[in-house]
């Protein structure tokens, strides 16, 4: 039921006893959590030596500023790089959307990590928080990439993680330090933002992470608190069956319905599989919300740890990863270098 976010490079005596407790899940690994692919590699067996093989490992790795490791990793672009190439080309934005989606992957499942949360199927329409992450403005151009980013992971045996549903970029509000509301017709929501959702979910990803966006003229609670949202359209409507992932608990935009244990409730009752407390200082509370409750659907977990990848070995005898290396590092300015 709980991804955690864990203190620095090392697990401590505490984040041991947490990984074991009932209703934890899996970690989220941030920056702070990483030197090199060395430490990484030590990071990731210590965790599975403590939780088990079973455990899920996860991480934000965009590209551009939201990539957590780096040295030793391809520092990849930020997907709007990929949506200018398209308004030129939209043949070789596919084409660089799967490979950019490929390295990543293969770079994480060689290092131990299960999966990213990506790709951004928000538009790219001048939200503070989502800026360069989105591919694009155009609903259909963002649809069309995001599967091509979906499909990409899946060749390099990764789950994909669509977010944030039903679609963060149209409203200007960062939800890490305030309450966002969008108070736009579901009718236009649904032709504008939701259509590379449910267009992606065709490409089959294993998640979905909802905004802690209030959309209120659909619904008074944000997106992860409103069964209408996850129930009524992301299941019944869309059809998706696979994971449901709140936003982290933590964000300002979260606080709308009471306290830490309060919001790990909420997005529980409202139908999420998995709640993402990523800072140390709310997981105690995160998890005595969650004592003695069901565990979530064991098959939507355990699609999330993906296919076996190549070994780092592998990859850097792979030529076609130099050649997807060359052509998605070439898009990048000279700040994301």
């Amino acid at each position: 039921m709980l991804i955690i976010g864990l203190a620095g490079l090392e697990l401590t005596a505490i984040e041991r006893k947490r990984l074991c407790a009932p209703g934890v899940s899996g970690v989220i690994l941030f920056a702070r959590n990483f030197a090199d692919r060395g430490q990484l590699l030590a990071l990731v067996e210590s965790i599975r030596e403590t939780a088990g093989e079973e455990i899920l490992i996860s991480v934000d790795q965009e590209g551009g500023r939201v990539q957590r490791f780096r040295k030793g990793f391809t520092v990849l672009p930020a997907l709007a790089r990929i949506g200018v190439v398209y308004d030129r080309d939209p043949a070789d934005a596919v084409r660089l959307a799967e490979e950019h989606a490929w390295l990543m992957a293969s770079e994480l499942r060689a290092s131990g990590v299960d999966f990213s949360y990506a790709p951004v199927a928000d538009l790219a329409r001048g939200n503070a928080a989502i800026g360069s992450r989105a591919f694009h403005a155009d609903p259909a151009v963002t649809a069309q990439l995001v599967q091509a980013y979906v499909r990409g992971m899946h060749l390099a045996g990764m789950a994909a993680v669509l977010k944030h549903f039903p679609g963060h970029g149209s409203v200007a509000t960062d939800t890490h330090i305030a309450i966002a509301e969008d108070p736009r017709p579901l009718a236009q929501i649904r032709a504008e933002d939701l259509l590379p959702f449910a267009q992606a979910i065709e490409a089959r990803p294993e998640a979905v992470m909802m905004a802690h966006v209030r959309y209120s003229a659909v619904d008074p609670q944000p997106a992860g608190y409103a069964p209408y949202w996850i129930a009524t359209v992301l299941r019944r409507e869309l059809g998706f069956t696979g994971a449901v992932i709140s936003d982290d608990i933590s964000m300002a935009a979260a606080g709308t319905v009471g306290g830490i244990a309060a919001r790990v409730e909420a997005h529980l009752a409202a139908g999420c599989d998995l709640v993402l407390a990523c800072f140390p200082e709310v997981v105690e509370e995160a998890i005595a919300a969650v004592a003695g409750r069901r565990p979530a659907d064991p098959a939507r977990i355990a699609a999330l740890r993906g296919a076996i990848g190549a070994s780092w070995d592998e990859l850097t005898d792979n030529p076609q990863r130099q050649r997807f290396i060359a052509r998605v590092t070439a898009l990048a300015t000279p700040s994301e270098g």
